[in-house]
């Protein structure tokens, strides 16, 4: 079994001990995926929408370095503080995946690791080898 673990540079991968995305065969699996820049900051801060963009761009470019793409993405997990606010981090996924249509489930939790992300997004790939 081949494992290609793809990372995104990500400041906490190394203590936590993850990576941004793994395949094995044709499963892509993105982990948690928060709203932080290259410097390590949050982006759009206080701007749920934009974050959720951001985390989706972070999300595209691992599957895409793990020769996946968008098409494949067959499930994807929201997690908001603010699950009132689901609108505005669904228009963002719509943006990416309005004709994809993965599964997809919108879940509040009461906090992470840094207090100024509004969201985390993960997704799950089947990369179809036809």
């Amino acid at each position: 079994m081949v494992r290609k673990n793809i990372s995104s540079g990500s400041q906490y991968e190394k203590p936590i001990g993850f990576s941004r995305a793994v395949r094995i065969k044709n499963f892509i699996s993105v982990s948690g995926t928060a709203p932080i820049a290259s410097d390590g900051s949050t982006v759009c801060p206080n701007d749920l929408y934009g974050q959720a963009k951001h985390c989706l761009e972070i999300i595209k470019k691992a599957i895409e370095e793990a020769g996946g793409n968008l098409r494949d993405v067959i499930r994807t997990r929201i997690m908001l503080i603010e699950i009132s606010n689901w609108q505005e981090a669904a228009q963002a996924h719509g943006e990416f995946f309005s004709e994809i249509k993965p599964a997809t489930s919108f879940i509040g939790v009461s906090s992470f690791i840094d207090p100024n992300w509004l969201i985390e997004i993960e997704a799950d790939c089947v990369i179809d080898n036809d």
